[in-house]
């Protein structure tokens, strides 16, 4: 099935920063930028870094599966071979878990491993990957 990709703009407060982040650490590739943003490939998705330093605030929490998740946050649902290399990365890396990697949803419904870090800026990702596709939009 071929999905469209979507476009995500987000604030950072700054640039080279990001750059470092979402090339070094994810694996991004660049693509326009000017003084005021850039735009990276997310795995075939455009976001793009603003130069925002006011809109960079913590996100306010809700409980999901009994965890304190960021309200707002983005990210990408993987293969599961991606999901755990990207893990493995993560754990290589300097960076720390925002919240730590695990399987939320146990034998539900919606069954998937997760795990959230942030950027430099403190805007929220969440890597996630669940053993059967179809299970993206399951009901409970």
């Amino acid at each position: 099935m071929k999905i469209p990709r979507f476009h995500l703009a987000f604030p950072v407060h700054d640039l080279e920063l990001a750059r470092k982040f979402y090339i070094n650490v994810l694996g991004c590739s660049l693509g326009r930028e000017s003084k005021k943003w850039i735009d990276f490939n997310l795995f075939g998705h455009q976001v793009v870094a603003h130069l925002s330093p006011k809109d960079c605030n913590l996100p306010q929490t809700n409980s999901v599966d009994r965890i304190q998740v960021p309200a707002r946050h983005f990210g990408i649902i993987l293969p599961w071979d991606e999901w755990e290399q990207l893990l493995e990365t993560i754990e290589h890396s300097d960076l720390r878990f925002l919240i730590e990697p695990q399987i939320r949803f146990k034998k539900k419904k919606g069954e998937q491993g997760t795990f959230f870090i942030q950027d430099p800026s403190g805007n929220a990702l969440e890597f996630k990957s669940f053993k059967e596709d179809k299970m993206v939009f399951e009901k409970n």
